[in-house]
């Protein structure tokens, strides 16, 4: 594969994050709504493979094919831009402004959200031949999940609350990895191998992404989960969107750029 210096990627990473800012508003919506549809996708197929295989390992191995997808048709994730957004704005191009990158931020949640709760509502749907029949053990194996990254990190208080954060900040700073791992290489097949390593550990370790949860947590509730709307929001959303800022952001947006775009001069012994 054609492989491209970090002095180079980082500058695309720039020049990515500009241009998602001057995106029209109807495209921005239906990348997103894409990129939300195709992860929940990803995730209904990776639960699909734990639950039948018995084995989280295998579901993990699998579940970054979504995210190859999507980002191969240049469709965008709220993680995705809270990375490469910015970027723009510390390198000072010219019209990136805070305005405009939260205007961008907002519009990429909203598709997100629409397209995987679109998602969350047909794979329900399916599965319960139009909500008469039981959902199975899908169903029953999403429900916990719900409960157990709800009121499970409510019942810890402040505590459970930090705890999603940091799990929100670690999946982030995976999640960018594969984001900017792609632009390491011109070839498609080099984009997916430096893609499906950080994007595996994520979802093996069971980190928090924020997109993943807009399907999850409503098809949970869908299928019988026994939390509330506002405790999913509090005690899964928010922190773990806030934890995914921070992740992508701190650890890998500031890095790169500090240390390629702006780079120091050379010591002179």
């Amino acid at each position: 594969m054609a492989y491209l210096m970090p002095s180079e990627f980082a500058t695309k990473m720039v020049d990515a994050g500009a241009e998602k800012i001057f995106m029209s508003s109807k495209d921005t919506l239906i990348r997103a709504f894409m990129a939300g549809a195709i992860l929940a996708l990803a995730a209904a197929f990776a639960i699909t493979v734990m639950v039948k295989t018995g084995s989280p390992l295998v579901g993990a191995l699998l579940f970054p094919v979504g995210f190859i997808m999507l980002y191969l048709m240049k469709f965008d994730l709220l993680t995705g831009v809270f990375t490469l957004v910015p970027l723009a704005i510390i390198d000072k191009r010219p019209g990136c402004t805070v305005p405009q990158m939260l205007r961008n931020w907002g519009l990429v949640f909203i598709g997100n959200f629409a397209g995987a709760i679109s998602v969350a509502f047909m794979i329900s749907f399916i599965l319960t031949y139009g909500y008469n029949t039981d959902g199975g053990a899908i169903a029953a194996k999403v429900s916990t999940i719900g409960e157990s990254r709800t009121v499970g990190y409510a019942a810890h208080g402040v505590d459970g609350w930090i705890t999603i954060f940091i799990r929100g900040m670690l999946c982030n700073w995976m999640v960018s990895m594969g984001v900017v791992g792609a632009m390491i290489s011109t070839s498609a097949t080099g984009k997916m191998a430096a893609m499906w390593m950080p994007i595996m550990l994520f979802f093996f370790m069971a980190f928090e992404h924020s997109i993943v949860n807009m399907f999850l947590f409503p098809f949970s509730m869908i299928m019988g989960g026994d939390f509330t709307f506002m405790e999913y929001i509090i005690w899964n959303e928010l922190p773990t969107a806030l934890g995914n800022l921070v992740g992508g952001f701190v650890f890998v947006a500031l890095p790169l750029y500090y240390t390629h775009v702006r780079q120091s001069a050379d010591r002179k012994l």
